[in-house]
C-alpha cells in the first residue's frame, strides 16, 4: 500500500477556519434548488415528528425541557457527570444540595407530559424541598440514594443493556417490530491498566461469540460490533507508537477475524483528534491483512468536525479502490468537542482541530456524505444522525439508488425520526447500542448530555412548538456561508484566550511532522551550547571555584559539561552590586519593567528548542515536559507583567487605590532579594521567582539548583538580552553551601 496516504491531512490541523469552509462548500456545489428541496422535506418531516400519535421519546422531551441553556439543565449536567463516581456521603450530600436546592425542578407541564419529563420534575422538586426543609438532615440518605439511582434510570435510557445477553434480548424486540439492525457498543474506555485492556478484549470476545449464536432474521442483515482502541491498550498515543501500534494492530486482527468468521461487522470507533494519525495506521495494518480478504465487516467510524474530515475521506476511498477491499465507513458529526476545544487551548495550538461553529460542522458532513455516496461501489457509508435535515440531505444526494447505504442512530434517541423514515424509504437504519454496567456509562452519559443538550442541538428544538420547523430546516451550508466561514467570535484562537496577555505557544507532540521539526530543532541547539557555565555578576562570567562534572541524569554516560561553583566573594560581590542597583530599577516606571518581561517571555519563545534541548539532556525531562517547562516559564513571564500594570498608572501609582498624594499606594520594591530554585522546575520556577521580583522594583541574586546550572545560565543570558540590566540581575552557581552563604545575606 503507497505510504503516502494520510500525509495530507496534518497541514488541516492549523488551516483557518475559513479555508477549510471555503474548500468544503467548493467541494459540495451545493445547489439553490436542491437545498430548497431538502429544507422542505425536512420540515414536513419535522412537522409529521410532531404531529405522530406516538409522542416523543422520554429522552427527547427530557432534553428540551432541561437543556443546557437552563439552570436546571446545568445542575443536572453537574450531578450526572459526579455523582456516581462520588465514594464519600459527605461530599455526595454537598453536591446534591448545591445543585438541587438553588434550582425550579417543577416545570410548566401538561398531565400529556410522558413519565420521565412528570418523574424527574416531581423527584427532583421534592428533594430541594426536603434538602431546605426540617427533615434535611434526616433525608440526605434517602436523596443520596434516589438521585444516585435517577442518574442510573436516565443512563438506562442510552444502553440497551447491562450485559449482551439482556442487549440481544431488547433488540429482538425493535427488531421483530420495526426491522432495526443494531451495532452493540461493549462500553468501557481507556483502559488504565493492561487488566483493564484484557477484560475489555475478553468482554468483546464474549460479545461476538453472543452476537454470532443469534438467528438473522434475513439474509445479508448482519449485526456488529464497535470497538475503541483505546480500551484495548494502555498506551495508545501518539508518544507511544513503537509499543501499541503493533500490539493493538494484533489485538484487532484477532477480533476483525473473529466477527469474520461470525460474518458480523467490527467497526473501530472514533477517539479525540490526537489519536487519530495512530488509528489509522493500525487501521491500514488491518486492511493489508490478507486473512481478511472477501470480509466487507470491517469499518471505522470519522467525525464531521474534524477539519481533515473530508481528505480523509477521500484517502480512505482512494485505499478501497486500490486495494479492493470494501470496507465501511461510519460518519458521525463527533462526540469530543468540548475536549477538543479545551486540549487546544491547554496545548496553545495555532488553531483548533475542529470547526468552531456548529454549520461549518454540518457543511463538512455534507462534503463528507457527497464523497461517500459517489464511491458506494467501494465503501459501504452508513450515517450516524438524529437532524431531520441531514436524513433528507443523505436522501436527495443518493438519487434514485438508495443501496448500498445505510444510516444510524444512538439508542434511545432519534426514535421519532426514523420511526417515520424506516418504513417510508428503502435505506436500511441501525441503532448503535451501548451495553454495560453503571460504573462504564459515565464517559458515554455525559457526551450524550452534553451533545443532546446543547442550544445548538437538533434533538432539543425538534419537539419545541415554539421553534418552528422551517427554521430547524434552515440550509446549514447557507448558514456557513452567512458567516463569511469566519470561527465562532467567542471562541478566540488558543494563542488569544487570556483577555489581558497572550498564551505561550505550543507544539502539536501527537503531529508527526511538527514532533520531527521540534526535535531537529533540539538536535541543533544542543550542539551548539557552551561546554562550560559560571556565576554572572555584572553581566561578566566569573569562571572561579571548584569544577563540577553536570551529567544528564537519564543517562549517566553523558557529560553535558562543567560548572564553576561561586565562592564567598563572589557571592558579597553580586549582593553588593543588586544593593547599589536597587534604587535605581525600583524608580523604573513598571511599565517599562513590564515591557522587558514581556521581551524575556519573546526570546524564551525563540530559543524554545535550546531552552528544551537543556532540559531534556540536563534535567533529564521529556519532550513533553521539557515543552511546558518552556511554556510556563513564559507564562510566569507575561502573567507578571500583565498584573503589574494592570491597576497602576505609568508612575507606579494604584489606580484602584488612589484618592490623593497623601493616600498614594505605589508599585515599589523592598530591596536585594534571593531566588533559589528547585531541580525539579529548572526554568519554570527559576523564572518565576526572578521576573515576579523584578516586576516589583527589586533586585535579584538567584541559584538555581545544582545539578542544573546550564538552564539557568541560557535563561539568565535571555534576561539580560531582553533588557533587564546585567547590575539588576545576577547568577550564582554552586551546591547547598553556596546557598546557605546566599541565605546569610
Amino acid at each position: 500500500m503507497s505510504s503516502d496516504f494520510f500525509q495530507n491531512l496534518p497541514p488541516f490541523l492549523t488551516a483557518p477556519e475559513k479555508d477549510c469552509v471555503s474548500a468544503l462548500a467548493a467541494s459540495l456545489q451545493w445547489d439553490g434548488a436542491q437545498a430548497q428541496r431538502i429544507g422542505k422535506a425536512a420540515a414536513e418531516t419535522i412537522t409529521a415528528m410532531r404531529s405522530a400519535k406516538r409522542k416523543a421519546g422520554g429522552v427527547e422531551n427530557f432534553f428540551q425541557a432541561y437543556s443546557l441553556s437552563t439552570q436546571e439543565g446545568i445542575a443536572l449536567m453537574c450531578l450526572a457527570e459526579a455523582l456516581l463516581r462520588i465514594p464519600d456521603a459527605a461530599t455526595a450530600n454537598a453536591l446534591i444540595r448545591d445543585k438541587v436546592a438553588g434550582t425550579k425542578w417543577i416545570k410548566t407541564q401538561s398531565a400529556n407530559s410522558d413519565w420521565m419529563l412528570r418523574m424527574a420534575g416531581m423527584g427532583l422538586s421534592a428533594t430541594r424541598s426536603t434538602l431546605e426543609g426540617p427533615m434535611a438532615r434526616l433525608g440526605e440518605p434517602v436523596i443520596r440514594k434516589a438521585l444516585a439511582e435517577g442518574m442510573k434510570i436516565l443512563g438506562g435510557q442510552f444502553v440497551l443493556g447491562q450485559t449482551i445477553k439482556e442487549a440481544l434480548q431488547n433488540a429482538a424486540k425493535l427488531r421483530a417490530e420495526k426491522g432495526y439492525l443494531f451495532s452493540y457498543d461493549m462500553l468501557g474506555e481507556g483502559a488504565r491498566t493492561m487488566a483493564d485492556a484484557d477484560a475489555y478484549y475478553a468482554a468483546y470476545e464474549s460479545a461476538i461469540d453472543a452476537i454470532a449464536a443469534e438467528p438473522r432474521a434475513q439474509a445479508g442483515q448482519h449485526p456488529g460490533i464497535s470497538v475503541k482502541l483505546s480500551a484495548l491498550y494502555p498506551r495508545y498515543s501518539f508518544a507511544q507508537e513503537a509499543l501499541c501500534v503493533p500490539a493493538l494492530t494484533k489485538k484487532l486482527g484477532d477480533l476483525c477475524r473473529k466477527a469474520a468468521a461470525a460474518n458480523i461487522c467490527l467497526t473501530v470507533d472514533a477517539e479525540e483528534s490526537e489519536r487519530l494519525q495512530t488509528s489509522l495506521k493500525i487501521i491500514r495494518n488491518v486492511l493489508e491483512d490478507i486473512t481478511l480478504t472477501g470480509w466487507e465487516g470491517f469499518g471505522l467510524a470519522m467525525q464531521a468536525y474534524d477539519k481533515r474530515a473530508l481528505a480523509l475521506a477521500r484517502n480512505l476511498i482512494a485505499i478501497a479502490q486500490q486495494t479492493g477491499r470494501r470496507f465501511q465507513i461510519r460518519l458521525v458529526k463527533g462526540a469530543y468537542w468540548d475536549s477538543e476545544i479545551k486540549k487546544a487551548q491547554m496545548k496553545s495550538l495555532a488553531d483548533y482541530p475542529v470547526f468552531t461553529r456548529k454549520a461549518h460542522t454540518d457543511l463538512s458532513y455534507l462534503a463528507c456524505a457527497k464523497e461517500l455516496l459517489q464511491a458506494r461501489a467501494f465503501v459501504y457509508p452508513m450515517f450516524g444522525t438524529h437532524n431531520a435535515y441531514t436524513v433528507r440531505a443523505v436522501l436527495e444526494m443518493a438519487g434514485p439508488d438508495k443501496s448500498g447505504f445505510e444510516f444510524q442512530r444512538l439508542f434511545g434517541m432519534g426514535d421519532s425520526l426514523y420511526d417515520l423514515i424506516l418504513p417510508a424509504e428503502n435505506v436500511p437504519v441501525r441503532i448503535y447500542a451501548p451495553v454495560g454496567v453503571h460504573r462504564d456509562l459515565l464517559p458515554y452519559l455525559v457526551r450524550r448530555l452534553l451533545e443532546n443538550g446543547a442550544n445548538s442541538s437538533f434533538v432539543n428544538k425538534a419537539f419545541d412548538p415554539s421553534v418552528a420547523p422551517q427554521l430547524l430546516a434552515k440550509d446549514p451550508v447557507e448558514s456557513a456561508l452567512e458567516k463569511g466561514g469566519l470561527p465562532h467570535p467567542s471562541i478566540p484562537l488558543p494563542r488569544d484566550i487570556f483577555s489581558d496577555r497572550q498564551n505561550s505557544k505550543g507544539v502539536d507532540l501527537d503531529d508527526a511532522l511538527s514532533l520531527r521539526q521540534i526535535l531537529r530543532q533540539m538536535g541543533s541547539a544542543f550542539e551548539w551550547r557552551d561546554t562550560f557555565c559560571a556565576s554572572i555578576i555584572d553581566g561578566r562570567m566569573e569562571k572561579t571555584g571548584n569544577l563540577t562534572d553536570i551529567v544528564n541524569p537519564a543517562d549517566k554516560g553523558e557529560r553535558i559539561g562543567t560548572s564553576y561553583s561561586a565562592n564567598a566573594d563572589l557571592v558579597d560581590k553580586a549582593f553588593v552590586s543588586a544593593a547599589r542597583a536597587f534604587p535605581g530599577w525600583n524608580a523604573t516606571p513598571a511599565k517599562n519593567r513590564a515591557v522587558i518581561l514581556n521581551q524575556i517571555a519573546d526570546l524564551y519563545e525563540e530559543n524554545r528548542a535550546m531552552l528544551m534541548s537543556l532540559c531534556v539532556r540536563e534535567a533529564g525531562k521529556t519532550v513533553s515536559d521539557a515543552l511546558a517547562e518552556v511554556r510556563e516559564a513564559v507564562d510566569f513571564c507575561r502573567y507578571y507583567a500583565a498584573r503589574g500594570i494592570e491597576d497602576f498608572d505609568e508612575n507606579g501609582r494604584n489606580l484602584s487605590a488612589y484618592t490623593g498624594e497623601s493616600n498614594k499606594i505605589l508599585l515599589q520594591g523592598r530591596g536585594a532579594f534571593a531566588c533559589i530554585s528547585p531541580w525539579n522546575f529548572p526554568l519554570a520556577i527559576f523564572t518565576g521567582q526572578i521576573v515576579a521580583a523584578l516586576m516589583a522594583g527589586n533586585s535579584v541574586v538567584a541559584k538555581p539548583a545544582e545539578q542544573t546550572p546550564f538552564i539557568a545560565q541560557a535563561a539568565v543570558l535571555l534576561m539580560h538580552k531582553a533588557g533587564v540590566p546585567s547590575n539588576v540581575l545576577h547568577l550564582l552557581i554552586g551546591d547547598g553551601l553556596v546557598g546557605e552563604t546566599i541565605v546569610q545575606h
